[in-house]
């Protein structure tokens, strides 16, 4: 299994809302961020909670987003940003996407 995005790929989180066990916060869906890290192989947690196998097992990334560009009316600073983890089932490449 190899991952699919490299620190430093810019990633958009897919805007899915299917119904079930899901492991990714609806705050960041729709949204691009910046891969910050590639945290290994995992078995798939929406898979694990149903007592499937988790198989195959999914590339789990760090992917850091502008706070400001995630809450409506953020008035914090400029710089602040969010971490999250999220597995690359739910991400996309956004290399071409303008901010």
């Amino acid at each position: 299994m190899s991952a699919r995005f490299a620190v430093g790929a810019r990633v958009s989180v897919r805007a899915a809302f299917p119904p079930g066990h899901v492991r990714t916060p609806f705050f960041i869906r729709g949204k691009t961020g910046v891969v910050t890290a590639i945290l290994g192989p995992y078995h798939n947690p929406e898979e694990l909670a149903y007592g499937r196998s988790g198989e195959p097992v999914l590339p789990l990334y760090r992917v850091s987003f502008h706070t400001a560009d995630l809450w409506q009316n953020y008035d914090g600073g400029t710089k602040d940003s969010t971490v999250v983890d999220v597995y690359e089932n739910w991400l996309d490449d956004a290399s071409g996407e303008k901010n």
